[in-house]
């Protein structure tokens, strides 16, 4: 085994400056973690607590489960869609994932 080590290592160790690299290397990993991952998701988590926010009656939402409908009434966490003539259908707030323009239910 100490065969495999470099005659330079073994003598004086790690080089100095490699703990500062080490550190440099550290941090420009979490600021391309920031930048690339968690500052976009929580750009779409605030857009999507401004939609859900936004719901009132007679809006034309999109479910998370492709639902098609039109807002009847809101709760706190729960809205009301009717999905058809009389028929009613309750779901959570946050499975909303899109708001359509007005209309669109009567062009489908």
């Amino acid at each position: 085994m100490i065969a495999l080590i470099s005659p330079a290592y073994a003598e004086g160790g790690a080089p100095a400056d490699a703990g500062i690299f080490n550190i440099v290397l550290l941090v420009g990993f979490v600021i391309i973690f920031y930048f690339l991952m968690w500052r976009p998701q929580a750009k779409r988590a605030k857009e999507h607590r401004n939609l859900i926010a936004s719901l009132a009656k007679g809006t034309e939402v999109v479910t998370s489960g492709g639902i098609l409908g039109k807002v009847t009434k809101v709760d706190d966490n729960y809205i009301v869609l009717e999905v058809s003539d009389e028929v009613e259908m309750k779901f959570q707030k946050a499975s909303v994932t899109s708001v359509l323009p007005k209309g669109t239910l009567k062009s489908i």
